[in-house]
């Protein structure tokens, strides 16, 4: 099974930065496209940045956009989303997603990683 694997959240103050990282196995199929999440206490999960391999094609949520970048590395392994001037609003647990479809729902995602906490105060 695909295993993807999250990390690089935490504890930062608005207009800082992070930078995730999520690392992904793909022994049971080839993915297609890998994506960003994110999910705060009692809310549904949000879409934040897609990318997909075949052509580097990116899709971000319009909350993000011109902020946060998503990228991957030479190998197709791992996939970054660096996040600059972040907003308490950006605040939530951060989920990697792994699936054959390039696009924008969560549905369309089969593997998810455990997801990384990022709190940004005011």
């Amino acid at each position: 099974q695909v295993q993807l694997v999250e990390s690089g959240g935490g504890l930062v103050q608005a207009g800082a930065s992070l930078r995730l990282s999520c690392a992904a196995s793909r022994r049971t199929f080839n993915t297609v496209v890998m994506g960003w999440f994110r999910q705060a206490p009692g809310k549904e999960r949000e879409f934040v940045a897609a990318i997909r391999w075949s052509d580097d094609s990116q899709l971000y949520a319009d909350s993000v956009k011109g902020r946060f970048t998503i990228s991957r590395d030479d190998a197709k392994q791992t996939v970054a989303l660096q996040m600059n001037s972040l907003k308490p609003d950006d605040t939530a647990v951060y989920y990697c997603a792994a699936g054959l479809r390039y696009t924008t729902s969560y549905r369309d995602y089969a593997y998810w990683g455990q997801g990384t906490q990022v709190t940004v105060s005011s």
